[in-house]
């Protein structure tokens, strides 16, 4: 498992790629992204989700909403 350190720094990554996709604030980006299964499955060290690159996530956490 990443460190919390690395995990708050992907998020930041993600959350930049999720506002500038979807032409919402950083802020509202970051309540997408809490509010995602992506974000739940990334916290669990099971499925290795965290492991994935960031315009994956972040694609996954914008194709949640587009559904």
């Amino acid at each position: 498992m990443l460190s919390p350190l690395l995990i708050w720094n992907k998020i930041g990554r993600v959350v930049t790629l999720i506002a500038k996709d979807m032409g919402v604030s950083s802020e509202k980006a970051l309540a997408l992204f809490y509010q995602s299964r992506t974000n739940m499955l990334m916290r669990d060290p099971s499925t290795m989700l965290y492991t994935f690159g960031d315009r994956y996530l972040a694609d996954e956490v914008i194709r949640e909403y587009q559904e």
